[in-house]
């Protein structure tokens, strides 16, 4: 599961990021505490907050998942070999992502799963054991060649504090495969500040993060299951 565990510093550093990229309503710039779902969304918008974290040549093509009651449901496959799909690392996070192939075939089962687990009522202990068990047992992989999984979208919010469960406003950015990477191996103190850190550092699903500005060419007109793209 795709976490930022901040420090104060740390935080602070995100929160100001956030207020200059981010275009947002004032009050969503503030925390949000956990929930025991994540919250019910239209089918039609969850599709184009999904398709929000692609570029507009990708998102025309990309196969999109959308999550009911048991787990994510496909309601539209993949021309070009990328994903779309709405992350929730907690239940009230919200981390729109479109993976390319490479994130479909490694990164996509794991989270999956993991909404079918919390579907079915499993502990957010229980599912990080069930995790580590299926890595270590090879159902779930690392990625095995680089690759990017975007995350563009202006509504992204991540993890801030798993234990508290707190979420907050992050920036648009790209991600790169770093499996088992470290902060330290890019230099990095890990802050989001910075030009690039690590996310989820150490595990088979560390990611490089780059932040990027919002830049026109962003929006994606038409992003309904099997409309005109």
């Amino acid at each position: 599961m795709k976490t930022f565990n901040l420090s104060p510093t740390r935080f602070c550093l995100l929160a100001l990021a956030a207020q200059m990229v981010l275009s947002a309503p004032a009050e969503a710039q503030s925390m949000q505490t956990p929930s025991s779902e994540p919250p019910a969304m239209d089918e039609q918008r969850e599709v184009a907050l999904a398709l929000s974290a692609c570029p507009p040549s990708v998102a025309n093509k990309a196969a999109v998942y959308v999550l009911d009651k048991a787990g994510y449901v496909k309601v539209r496959d993949s021309e070009n070999g990328f994903t779309a799909i709405v992350q929730h690392s907690l239940p009230n996070s919200q981390e729109p992502r479109c993976m390319d192939a490479e994130g479909t075939r490694t990164h996509l089962p794991r989270l999956l799963k993991v909404a079918e687990l919390r579907a079915q009522g499993r502990s957010p202990e229980e599912i990080k054991r069930f995790v580590a068990d299926a890595f270590a047992k090879g159902i779930f992989q690392a990625p095995t060649r680089p690759g990017v999984d975007y995350m563009l979208s202006t509504e992204n919010l991540v993890t801030v504090d798993e234990a508290k469960g707190i979420v907050a406003p992050f920036p648009p950015h790209v991600m790169f495969y770093g499996p088992y990477l470290t902060n330290a191996d890019l230099g990095s103190d890990g802050s989001p500040g910075g030009p690039a850190f690590v996310a989820a550092e150490g595990t088979p699903h560390a990611l490089i993060i780059v932040p990027v500005g919002v830049h026109a060419g962003l929006g994606h007109p038409d992003q309904r299951p099997g409309g005109s793209q």
